[in-house]
């Protein structure tokens, strides 16, 4: 849950904090049994004498004795934090798993563009699948929905896009995976809040250490809480005690419903919806920074796709996510809490959109330019590093595109007479004036 970026690919759910590498975070699947008419499946054990994910424990012995110690060390503090001997004992069996550092540390080249991302986020057999669970599930959904305002159709739309509706949310055991990042360094801090988190979890009886189990960066059960995220937003939705988001419908359910309603989640409103935008628009006006109502952006020309009045929303941004030769969408403040969800503007499209197919509602109307190739990551930075040259500045080049490299591009795209949407492209690559 709780996945940080904006990134390729999402962070999981419940991550406020910095997150995790984009692409899809659930490494290996669990794939429970068919669940029964009133509780979701149970959670699968971790196969003993041996790591859930990644490659074997490393062979190095002093490696292993380093962490080691660092096990005992981080032991010491959440002994003083209060953590039970019976919970510590939990500390006993984690290992440490090399995949999760490589996983940590990767940096894919090639991010996939918007259309492809959405081509398999909204495929047609999830909005299917996705239409059923939302009838399987929906008294659940319906008291959640009472309860937190959250539309059923949103909560269904995330825990699809999490872990195909809990047919893979990752069988790496969470201890090991965050104990693994701790001793690893990069994010040492982040990852001993998170553990010890998850042990407070494990002592509050809510699940244990061997079911404990999720995604390589340490996101957990079938919307993908990190441990903080369950703390501050897991409930017991169906009255036994337990807040069990691995293998309680009910309770991931409720949970996922309470997290978005306590992230800023306007009952009544929608999302936003699919606009189409007039002759002569400019595009430098998509951009976050510029919010107004629904009337304001009507009064600009800007329609609806079927002539009926824009949404009433009061806090609205423009988005063009392929720039000016893509759809356009006005988004909402309810747009801007799915990415506290999951902060990637790929990953709340998604789920948008996937929600208003399995409601019933349209997918996306305009085409997409499918012919324009997006840029790698090394392309990216070339393309700062010629924004910076040209006095544009881009900021750092570090290969992704930020608001700063967005705001450059926009400069160098009203230098050269172009629409200033901000999209980069090879060709405004091949533009870029000779340093």
């Amino acid at each position: 849950m709780h996945r940080a970026v904006q990134r390729s690919t999402p962070p999981r759910a419940g991550n406020l904090l910095p997150a995790l590498a984009l692409a899809a975070m659930l490494a290996g699947c669990a794939t429970p049994p068919a669940p029964s008419s009133t509780t979701a499946p149970s959670t699968p054990p971790v196969p003993a004498g041996q790591p859930a994910t990644g490659t074997p424990l490393a062979q190095d012995p002093q490696l292993q004795q380093r962490f080691a110690q660092w096990v005992g060390g981080f032991k010491e503090s959440a002994r003083a934090a209060g953590l039970s001997e019976a919970t510590l004992r939990a500390l006993d069996d984690v290992q440490y798993l090399p995949r999760m550092v490589e996983l940590d540390r990767a940096q894919p080249e090639f991010t996939r563009p918007p259309w492809q991302y959405l081509d398999n986020a909204v495929s047609a057999q999830r909005v299917a699948q996705g239409q059923e669970k939302l009838q399987q599930w929906r008294a659940p959904l319906e008291a959640a929905a009472a309860r937190y305002g959250v539309p059923p159709e949103i909560v269904v739309a995330i825990w699809g896009m999490e872990s195909n509706y809990g047919g893979n949310y990752g069988n790496t055991p969470t201890l090991s995976a965050l104990a693994t990042l701790g001793f690893d360094g990069r994010r040492e801090a982040w990852a001993r809040g998170e553990l010890l988190a998850a042990l407070r979890i494990i002592q509050a009886g809510d699940i244990d250490p061997a079911h404990m189990i999720g995604s390589w960066a340490g996101a957990m059960g079938q919307t993908q809480f990190m441990p903080s995220a369950f703390m501050n937003f897991a409930v017991d939705g169906d009255g036994d005690g337990r807040r069990d988001i691995w293998g309680s419908m009910p309770d991931v359910i409720a949970s996922t419903a309470n997290y978005l309603a306590r992230s800023g989640w306007q009952p009544g409103q929608p999302w936003g919806a699919e606009v189409q935008l007039p002759q002569g628009f400019d595009f430098a006006r998509a951009d976050p920074s510029v919010r107004q109502s629904g009337a304001q952006w009507e009064a600009e020309g800007i329609r609806s796709m079927d002539g009926r009045p824009l949404p009433a929303l009061a806090d609205a941004t423009l988005f063009l996510p392929a720039g000016a030769r893509g759809p356009a969408f006005l988004l909402g403040p309810n747009f801007r809490t799915i990415l506290r969800y999951n902060n990637s503007t790929n990953y709340a499209l998604a789920v948008s959109l996937l929600a208003q197919r399995v409601a019933g509602g349209p997918g996306v109307q305009a085409p997409w330019p499918r012919e324009l190739a997006p840029l790698s990551r090394s392309q990216v930075r070339e393309l700062q590093e010629g924004l910076n040259a040209a006095g544009l500045d881009a900021g750092t080049p570090d290969g992704v595109m930020g608001p700063a490299t967005r705001s450059a591009v926009r400069r160098l795209q009203q230098r050269l007479g172009l629409p200033a949407d901000g999209y980069p492209t090879m060709e405004l690559l091949g533009r870029l004036p000779a340093p």
